[in-house]
């Protein structure tokens, strides 16, 4: 099965090469492409140079930070022309650990989208703060359920797609971003009648460099949630959620934020 490893990059420079290290020494016969968004501290060009003497690693440059979605749809794209059988995406921060990618390339072959998930048994978020175990873990409730998709991780970043997948999708309709980005995709995948699995995953925090996540982020996911539940993601095959869904959801996401509110006093304690 030829497959691509899709890496978004800014700023990666001490990330890259460990990564690629370790990918190839789980994944020896995969391809890498980096896509590198002008990085100022010269991660484009070291992957050039890693490209030049491993024919296994490809660069796509951008003018500048164009967003996660629009690096993640041009390497689809490229996956595409290029007849690739299966497309990951994956974080260049070893937050996505690549020991996982046998994991993904064994199930991939029963499904059309394996997601490394959380929040299934055997997948944890071990360093995370309370404030984001809270946001992740609610704002999975609300889009698993107002959605009705039976994904525990909607928000996961670490995915392998089937080229065939891609190629219907719509990739130029797909405009949101971040989280959003990983729930529209999800949301679209299940519409089209595709098979979708899970595997666990540990998620850490980045060994280098800050994080790049936002509250403009965050904001923009529940929004993907809303237009699609009413209507505002065109698919065709799409259905609504019955209304005792939505109200599921707040009930679970009031419940989930009650736990960790009772776990964060115990600590105190």
């Amino acid at each position: 099965m030829k497959t691509l490893i899709i890496i978004p990059t800014y700023n990666e420079l001490e990330n890259l090469p460990p990564l690629l290290k370790e990918i190839f020494s789980n994944a020896p016969t995969t391809d890498v492409l980096i896509v590198d968004d002008n990085s100022p501290d010269g991660t484009g060009d070291l992957a050039e140079k890693m490209g030049a003497d491993d024919p296994r690693v490809h660069v796509l440059h951008r003018s500048g930070k164009l967003g996660l979605g629009t690096a993640y749809i041009a390497g689809f794209k490229y996956a595409i022309a290029n007849k690739y059988d299966t497309a990951f995406e994956m974080d260049a921060d070893f937050s996505h650990d690549p020991r996982y990618l046998p994991d993904f390339l064994a199930k991939i072959e029963q499904a059309d989208l394996v997601i490394g998930s959380r929040y299934i048994k055997g997948g944890s978020t071990p360093n995370w703060s309370f404030s984001r175990r809270m946001i992740s873990g609610c704002g999975n409730i609300f889009a698993r359920v107002m959605l009705a998709m039976p994904v525990h991780d909607c928000t996961a970043g670490f995915r392998c797609y089937r080229r065939e997948v891609l190629e219907r999708i719509g990739l130029d309709n797909v405009k949101s971003q971040g989280y959003g980005f990983q729930v529209e995709m999800a949301y679209r995948v299940r519409k089209l009648g595709y098979k979708i699995t899970e595997t666990p995953i540990v998620f850490m925090d980045r060994r280098v460099g800050k994080s790049k996540m936002s509250r403009a982020i965050v904001l923009e996911a529940f929004t993907i949630v809303l237009r699609a539940r009413f209507g505002g993601l065109t698919i065709a095959t799409a259905e609504r959620p019955a209304s005792k869904e939505a109200d599921a959801a707040v009930e679970d996401a009031t419940k989930y934020l009650n736990q960790q509110n009772q776990e964060l006093s115990a600590g105190k304690k």
